[in-house]
């Protein structure tokens, strides 16, 4: 039997398992490009997670060899009239926004190279782990057109310093730099990459998960507050989660010399 065309397969994987979905950005021969459909299809399963209980952790990685390469470049020269192609970045953005308001952790399994929004895609997400080979870069000053949305996750994630230097020299950093700036979690090689995203998502899916999506929450709003605002905030939050039934059963064990309650 021949293989089924690429158009014709899912634009976006998922599959489900012991409280972790895994999406997978599957259109390997154009490196995951973030289409409109490809982001109507990610934002499509995200909003579905909101109010799905059963998912306790998500995991974002692309089909192929790369992660992904970002924008359709020819889908945005076929736009050719701004309001168009401003109506494209802000269905991106909003689909980036989405991600640090889901109640559930996001991991970005990378597997190969990010590049430009694919590069923004993996700092948007809360966690990050790749293979020790992969290449990270936002090269669109290069070509004429400054990667600023993508400097908007990249920014808060590593420091200034280094976030202007990936955006102003456009130039590849590897995954020990990545790792070294705060860009990834953890580099490992590439027989290990299954393993330590399903340690790691299993690790997290065991955590309540009330108390995960409510210090998520928290933990993101603070960091755009001044420090007193941020400190009011994170007791607020802090206090409702021991006052909650699975702050008071985990205290419980903890008092009691008993393991982590599990949920």
């Amino acid at each position: 039997m021949s293989a089924v065309p690429q158009a014709e397969q899912p634009i976006l994987l998922r599959e489900d398992r012991d409280g972790v979905c895994t999406l997978t950005m599957n259109r390997p021969q154009q490196m995951n490009l973030l289409t409109s459909e490809m982001l109507s299809a990610l934002q499509k399963e995200f909003d579905s997670f909101r109010s799905d209980k059963k998912v306790r952790v998500v995991v974002l990685t692309g089909a192929g060899k790369g992660f992904c390469a970002g924008h359709d470049l020819k889908e945005i020269k076929a736009l050719k009239e701004l309001p168009k192609i401003e109506a494209l970045f802000n269905q991106c953005s909003r689909m980036m926004q989405t991600i640090p308001l889901l109640p559930q952790p996001v991991i970005a399994k990378v597997q190969g190279a990010a590049a430009a929004a694919g590069c923004q895609l993996v700092a948007q997400c809360d966690l990050a782990i790749a293979v020790d080979t992969a290449k990270f870069v936002t090269s669109g000053v290069n070509w004429g057109f400054f990667c600023s949305t993508p400097g908007v996750a990249v920014g808060r994630n590593l420091s200034r310093k280094h976030a202007m230097e990936m955006l102003l020299t456009g130039e590849a950093i590897g995954a020990a730099r990545a790792l070294e700036w705060g860009l990834i979690n953890k580099a490992v090689p590439a027989d290990q990459l299954d393993a330590e995203v399903q340690r790691l998502a299993s690790m997290l899916a065991a955590k309540p998960p009330a108390t995960v999506a409510a210090g998520k929450r928290a933990f993101y709003q603070q960091m755009d507050l001044n420090l007193a605002k941020a400190y009011e905030l994170a007791s607020g939050v802090i206090s409702a989660s021991f006052a909650h039934d699975e702050g008071r059963a985990g205290m419980d064990a903890f008092i009691e010399k008993r393991p982590p309650p599990k949920h």
